[in-house]
Order: C-alpha cells, then structure tokens, then sequence
C-alpha cells in the first residue's frame, strides 16, 4: 500500500511565519511564530516589520516543526510554499527558504495560493472535501465566496471584497473603540457582554439593486463608516460609547452579510457543504450564526477549529499533500511571489 505523501509547508503571506508538516490528511506539526505584538503599536501591520520577522523566524520554526513531529527534513515528499496572495516582502522570505530547501534537499516545490490553503486545511480536522463545495473564506484581506469542485485545481469565484474586507473592518472598529490590535478576538470578547440589536448597524449591498450587481459580493466600508459616525456623535454629545454594545451590533452586521450571502449562494448553486475558513472564521458569532441558519436549510457547515483559521504552515502543507496525492505536477524552481495572485490560480505553473 502506497504511504500518504509527506509535506512540509512554509506560509509568510503576512505577519505569521508557519511551517507545517502533513501526511496526507493527517496533521504531524504546526509551528507559528508571529510577529503580531511588533505591528500592535502601529495599529495594524507594517509589511517591512513583517519581512524582517519572517527572516529572523524561519529557521527556528522549521527546527520546532521538525522536533514536534519526529521528522527529519530529508524523510519529506516534497515542500509547499504560498507564493501569493499577500505581502511582497514577506511572500519572497518563504519563498525564498522553500526553494532553498527544494534545491538543498533534491525535492519538489509546490507553490501554491493562500485562500485555497485556507480550503484544504478542513481535511487536517474533518477528512476529505465534499466535491463541490462552497467555500467562504473571511481575512484581513479578503471576503470570498467560491464554488470548489478540485481544492488544487477547480476554485471557482463567485463573490469578493469591493473594498474593505470583513477583518479589516475588525480592525479598524477595535481601534475606534480604543480596543488593541488585532481586532477580530477583541471585538469577539467584548461582543459577547454587549447586545446585538441595539444599534441598527447597515447591511453592505444587500439592497435590491445592489443584489442585481453585486449579489454575492461584500463591502465593510460604509459599516465602519457608519460606527465611526455613530461613536463620534456620542462623544460630541458627551455621552458614554457602550462599547460593548457598539461592537456586539457591529459584529452581529457583518456575520448577518456573510452569512446571509453564503447560504444564498449555496441554495443558488445547489450546494449542500458550505466550509468557513480564513482568520475571521474562529469568530464565536460567525460559527454560530452560520451553524443555526444552515441547520434550518439543510446545508452541512464545516469549519477547522479556531487555531487552524488564522494563517498557519499546516494549511500550506495539506494543500501541498493534496497536489502531490492527485498527481499534480511541481511548480518550477523559479516560481515568483506574485502579491496578487488570483484565487483561480492554486498551483503555480507546473513542468
């Protein structure tokens, strides 16, 4: 009987330096080191910060991964790397370490897409995808509806960010609310003393003539709008801003459009699987609201639990594991960062 393949996966998409090593669906390690308190005193994360973590972390990470699981790196199948989307700087560090390892190794490189890793890390947790099946993946960078049939081949998008993504408006909600960096968790905490329906917070395009146009897409822009207006009116009144309030109404908004546009693209697509996945997933209300609301239409939700949400090397592993498993062939030794890789796009180009 054929052994599974063994990967080991670099991710550096943005302030995380993950290595993780897989076989087949089975996760063995999966070392994090971020550099997220470094960004905390400027509110958000600064790209040279991060490349410069990047390089400081990736040795040491991939000796941690290699300790945990038992592994030494000549024993791998292969090695997998986001080459994009994210960060130019912090792409080219991991990047940069994969080839090295691939070349000093005599293995094959697979450089693959962040979101589709953010797709097949579910299979670490809860086995095989469901083909099809509908994806929505939520980030600081991206709000993402797509059809999967293939996770290292057939990712179709059906929705995305116009602009603000859903966790940058975490973001950028925590700060006005003099929460710390990064938003998301915080929010989630506060959120949960707070009542939901006290404030009407706006739903982005979610109107009749905005579903025409843009049904299964997202914009955050005029919602954070809307609380930065709602809390300076409060303040020039002089009155408290019930934070808790504030946050728990502004996170009900968002999860209410994600999921709201989710299960609407599932029943248009006839999809029965819906898979959350991205850092905004491990949101408490997201999980829940999506659980309750599919549950009544008969649509399965799955999503990894909250350590495999956020960006890890486990998920860049598990894709890797998958392209090798399938037959795929490798990506060239010359593969780029590419900062704006397209979705469409999981494998780079293979020989």
């Amino acid at each position: 009987m054929k052994q599974e393949p063994l990967v080991l996966g670099i991710e550096t998409s943005c302030d995380e330096t993950g290595v993780g090593i897989v076989r087949g669906h089975t996760l063995l390690a999966d070392a994090v080191a971020s550099s997220v308190e470094e960004h905390a005193r400027f509110g958000g994360v600064v790209p040279e910060v991060a490349s410069r973590a990047h390089l400081e972390a990736m040795v040491p990470t991939i000796e941690r991964a290699c300790e945990t699981s038992g592994i030494a790196l000549r024993d791998v199948d292969a090695i997998a790397v986001t080459h994009g989307p994210g960060l130019a700087g912090a792409l080219l560090v991991g990047v940069a370490a994969a080839k090295a390892l691939a070349l000093g190794l005599g293995k094959p490189i697979y450089g693959v897409n962040h979101l589709a890793a953010h797709v097949a890390v579910d299979q670490l947790e809860h086995g095989a995808l469901p083909e099809p099946c509908l994806a929505l993946l939520v980030s600081g960078g991206h709000s993402s509806l797509l059809r999967v049939t293939d996770v290292t081949t057939g990712v179709d998008p059906l929705g995305t960010t116009i602009d603000d993504a859903a966790g940058e408006a975490f973001d950028k909600v925590a700060r006005l609310l003099g929460l710390p960096f990064p938003g998301g968790p915080h929010i989630d905490r506060v959120a949960r003393e707070g009542d939901r329906v006290a404030i009407d917070f706006p739903r982005g395009l979610t109107g009749r003539r905005d579903l025409e146009r843009h049904r299964f897409d997202f914009s955050f822009s005029g919602l954070k709008t809307a609380v930065a207006r709602w809390v300076e009116a409060k303040e020039r009144a002089g009155e408290r801003v019930p934070v808790n309030d504030v946050a728990a109404s502004f996170q009900e908004a968002v999860c209410d459009v994600l999921v709201r546009k989710a299960l609407d693209a599932a029943a248009s697509e006839g999809i029965e699987d819906l898979l959350i996945g991205g850092g905004v997933a491990a949101n408490s209300r997201l999980r829940a609201m999506a659980e309750e609301r599919a549950g009544r239409l008969g649509i399965r939700v799955r999503v990894p639990r909250p350590g495999l949400c956020t960006d890890n090397g486990a998920m860049v592993a598990a894709l890797g594991a998958e392209m090798v498993a399938r037959g795929r062939p490798a990506s060239p030794l010359d593969l780029p960062a590419d900062s704006s890789l397209p979705v469409t796009e999981v494998l780079a180009g293979g020989s």
